[in-house]
């Protein structure tokens, strides 16, 4: 199994220094975030994985239907992969049939075809047909639970366990709202074409028609997913994702009391996200920043830039300040080869450091003839007197 990974984009977990808020405390003031009674929580700026607000982000909890996030990874993997298909025809069997809680409401015997059955699992939560799609791509359900936690090992979500498809009460089924978080973000940016599913607001099937539990859909436009979930342990529960003006923000509240506190803090903390925080493009990947001149090569000058695109989310109205500091060697000598390090790109902010990462070569750059490399070795001797 191999896990996917955005190689387009340079993430902020990566950094040499924490980019926390106290950081910039003193010249780019923002507030603490709103009070949320919730257990847990977490707000996250989607492209660059940045915290913006944190509760308890590592506290184990029962995630309820939030398990259906890794469930539908797991379908839309196997869809990638090609191993199912949108048109396979799934028979429902009694397990699933008789599956407790919420439901799409599926017949035992009857054929469903596996984009409905994704619709009742996102849409509907529906319960029965979560397990519908386990068996379809595993054979059982608790197969198909080894898979999720493959996937969410291969992930990163080491505080996580899966022990069913659909969230049922389960002692060795827990997580984080931090590992939710890296969940959400896969989701996101690993399969965008299924993410549209997680905005539609209401499904029909067998004639009865069902609406999306997650009202942030009606309330706020911005807002074009993910997941509600909901026992007894776990409490309200909501993973939510909204985009505005190209910047999108995820938010993960766990544990709370009532349908409207779940609905209501998630709100403000998508609403405080924006209104404090704003993510840029810094630098483009191979893309020139700067040059240096190599002696003793074919080429005078190689061009130096970034692997990946550089994103940075930052208190918003600071982006002016940034300043970029290019340390390169005062003198280079040989072969380059593409994507050799040779210097570095350090971004301060209000005077301290919050990103470094290497200024890499653009192309190679092999030694030069015989006379190109005497003549260089002269050059340095004479300038070195």
């Amino acid at each position: 199994m191999r896990r996917k990974k955005n190689r387009n984009i340079i993430y902020l977990t990566i950094l040499l220094l924490s980019f926390q808020t106290s950081v910039f405390a003193q010249s780019f003031p923002i507030p603490d975030p709103p009070i949320i009674g919730a257990k847990s929580y977490l707000l996250i700026d989607s492209v660059t994985g940045k915290d913006l607000a944190t509760y308890e982000p590592d506290m184990l909890l029962a995630p309820a239907s939030l398990t259906k996030l890794m469930t539908a990874y797991v379908i839309f993997n196997a869809l990638q992969q090609e191993q199912i298909t949108l048109e396979d025809e799934v028979t429902v069997s009694e397990k699933a049939w008789r599956t407790e809680g919420s439901r799409m409401f599926i017949e035992v015997g009857k054929k469903i075809l596996v984009k409905d059955l994704i619709l009742g699992m996102i849409v509907q939560s529906g319960n029965d047909a979560s397990v519908a799609l386990a068996e379809h791509v595993a054979g059982t359900e608790s197969l198909f639970a080894e898979i999720m936690n493959q996937y969410a090992f291969s992930l990163g979500m080491h505080s996580t366990k899966f022990s069913n498809s659909t969230g049922l009460p389960h002692e060795n089924h827990y997580t984080t709202a931090r590992d939710l978080s890296i969940l959400t973000r896969a989701i996101i940016n690993e399969f965008p074409d299924y993410y549209r599913w997680y905005s539609i607001k209401e499904f029909r099937h067998n004639g009865i028609l069902q609406k999306n539990r997650n009202t942030l859909l009606w309330r706020d436009p911005s807002v074009d997913g993910m997941k509600t979930g909901l026992t007894e342990e776990a409490g309200y529960c909501l993973v939510s994702s909204a985009n505005r003006e190209g910047m999108r923000i995820i938010s993960i509240v766990m544990g709370t009391a009532t349908e409207r506190a779940r609905t209501d803090g998630s709100q403000a903390l998508l609403n405080y996200g924006f209104r404090f925080y704003e993510t840029k493009l810094i630098y483009k990947a191979q893309k020139k920043i700067s040059d240096i001149r190599i002696w003793k090569s074919q080429k005078e000058v190689t061009e130096l830039g970034i692997a990946e695109d550089l994103y940075l989310t930052i208190p918003r109205g600071s982006f002016d300040k940034i300043e970029l500091i290019k340390e390169i060697p005062s003198l280079f000598a040989g072969n380059v080869e593409k994507g050799q390090e040779i210097g570095k790109l350090k971004i301060s902010l209000d005077e301290k450091i919050i990103a470094t990462l290497p200024l890499e070569a653009l192309e190679e750059n092999p030694y030069g003839s015989l006379w190109q490399r005497l003549r260089d070795t002269i050059q340095l001797w004479f300038e070195n007197e």
